[in-house]
């Protein structure tokens, strides 16, 4: 019974997130209270169970609301914009080299861990570059893409963060022991840029096109800022943003204080250099309010859901359950093949769906068999994070895709070979460095 109850409630919120009938705070509270109370459990219970659940993400959720602030405010300031300018300008009438450009500009954009802002920033200002070269908006696409989804394995991005409130594990210490394989995915991914810019080369002389000439106008259209977005650049303080942006950054890899307290203190020191003013201060909390505190109320919620999924057994006993049908070769090794259709796995599970639903879940039927939760976390999360834009479920990508002026379905026939082949990689890597113990 009480399996059963457990997998109509996750059926039920998976279904909810996947039709978006509602916000998925909604799903992610009432399913599970309504599976509790139909369980058998009083108020006095789900007030424990709901503690409990809140007690584990409530430092993740603290986290990811200043991380969003404070990387705002970061690009308020203008922080990357120099960068962004540079790189447009060394990479313009060369294919290849706008091809390698474009990735390292996805990456640098989603520093934030926001895909909406990675694509605001990068797309208007490479479309003209790429139709003055004849180059396919579908590549540009998928390389930004690809770009930031290796970036999102950042603690303050989405999919680490879930794994944290589903884990209990601090989000900094399910970081480190992957940023090699991060940083693995940067050199691969430009490398992979390289052969794509090859290609695309080719494919540009084959059709007897020639790479038109791409002058200064489209870079200064890039610089081109409405008097509000104007006002708020700090470029006598570019240095010293640098300098704080290092020093929160390397915070969090050192891991000298909780990640939430080092991204409160950053946003502190940060508002208080670039806007000294009162009403300047509550002006930029206002502006990144809206994605920080849904970001923070989803994770509260998913809190309130792993609270009573676990409180009532309902997880346990689907994980008992289940042991006893799939074949007992495959169980201990499911955090694995899992991760190895991750990737696919994006076309038909929103990211809340994949992290709430199906981890939990996992890492309870591996458990069994000794492997531990961040392992667990390791294999779904690499094995998935690369196609973070290439689901229909990710509103991000429907945005890139108005940007862009391109459809949804090719941008997946032109993009899922290459992204699961590099999220395959990926795995592989993680493999030999030991973080994926076979």
């Amino acid at each position: 019974m009480i399996t059963l109850l457990g997998l109509l409630t996750i059926f039920s919120v998976v279904i909810f997130l996947l039709t978006g009938k509602g916000a998925p705070i909604i799903g992610l509270i009432l399913f599970p209270l309504l599976g509790a109370i139909l369980a058998g459990f009083g108020p006095a219970e789900l007030g424990v169970f709901f503690t409990q659940g809140l007690s584990k993400v409530i430092q993740v959720a603290a986290m990811f609301i200043f991380a969003i602030t404070f990387f705002g405010i970061m690009q308020d300031v203008g922080l990357f914009r120099p960068l962004i300018k540079w790189m447009l300008t060394i990479t313009k009438g060369n294919v290849i080299a706008v091809t390698v450009g474009t990735a390292l500009l996805g990456m640098l954009a989603h520093l934030d861990g926001a895909g909406a802002t990675t694509f605001l920033l990068t797309i208007p200002a490479l479309l003209p570059l790429y139709k003055k070269l004849r180059m396919s908006p579908y590549l540009m696409l998928m390389v930004l893409a690809l770009g930031a989804g290796i970036l999102n394995m950042l603690p303050w991005a989405g999919p680490l963060g879930r794994a944290a409130a589903v884990t209990g594990i601090d989000v900094s210490m399910l970081w480190r022991p992957i940023i090699a394989v991060q940083l693995t995915g940067v050199v691969l991914l430009v490398l992979l840029a390289v052969v794509l810019g090859i290609r695309e080369k080719r494919r540009i002389s084959a059709q007897g096109l020639s790479a038109g000439h791409a002058g200064s106008e489209h870079i200064e259209e890039h610089d081109r800022l409405s008097s509000a977005e104007e006002a708020l650049l700090r470029p006598k303080l570019l240095w010293l943003n640098a300098l704080i942006f290092l020093s929160v950054l390397g915070a969090l890899v050192v891991g000298i204080l909780p990640s939430a307290y080092i991204f409160m203190i950053g946003l502190s020191v940060a508002l208080l250099v670039n806007y000294p003013s009162l009403p300047m201060q509550m002006e930029r909390f206002k502006a990144h309010a809206p994605n920080a505190l849904m970001m923070g109320a989803i994770i509260l919620a998913a809190g309130s859901f792993l609270g009573m999924m676990d409180g009532t057994g309902m997880l346990k006993s689907i994980a008992a359950d289940l042991v006893t049908i799939l074949p007992a070769s495959m169980v201990p090794h499911l955090h694995i093949i899992l991760g190895i259709f991750g990737l696919p796995m994006e076309l038909v599970l929103s990211t809340d769906a994949y992290y709430f639903g199906l981890l939990p879940i996992v890492m309870q039927i591996v458990s069994m068999h000794g492997v531990e939760p961040a392992v667990t976390v390791y294999a779904l999360v690499i094995g998935n994070v690369v196609g973070t834009f290439i689901s229909p479920f990710s509103p991000a990508l429907w945005l890139a895709l108005g940007l862009a002026n391109l459809e949804m379905g090719k941008h997946i026939r032109c993009s899922l070979f290459w992204m699961w082949g590099l999220s395959l990689c990926l795995l592989g890597v993680a493999v030999l460095l030991g973080v994926i113990p076979l």
